[in-house]
């Protein structure tokens, strides 16, 4: 049975409970989350369930939607976006590939920056 259908949720998202930012960031999500139609796993809860490499998880933001494949990146937090009303318009504008691309490009250069992010926030 997949995490989603184990959960009830419309989307499943892994994140890294080790991280200071990831975890304010997911703190900021579950509030907004209001029809708690997310189900969010720590990957850093040795018991977290992962359908990919533990690794490939922590080292790209991944979801994944009820009946489709996970994605990461960009294309996850606009699944996430989608997933919380206040936030929907920005995830259907991630639908457009222009927009979603330079989404991609901006999570690209966090990815670059989180390191120092971490230890800022430490």
């Amino acid at each position: 049975m997949s995490d989603i259908a184990a959960h009830g949720a419309d989307l499943t998202v892994w994140y890294d409970g080790a991280c200071p930012l990831c975890r304010r960031e997911i703190a900021a999500m579950r509030r907004l989350d209001r029809r708690q139609a997310i189900h969010f796993v720590d990957l850093a809860d040795p018991e977290a369930s992962c359908p990919l490499d533990r690794a490939a998880l922590l080292a790209r933001f991944h979801a994944q939607e009820r009946g489709h494949d996970p994605v990461s990146g960009a294309a996850a937090f606009a699944a996430m976006w989608r997933a919380i009303p206040l936030l929907r318009p920005l995830g259907l504008l991630a639908r457009i590939p222009a927009v979603l691309w330079l989404l991609e490009k901006a999570y690209l250069r966090f990815l670059r920056l989180r390191p120092r992010l971490q230890a800022w926030l430490h």
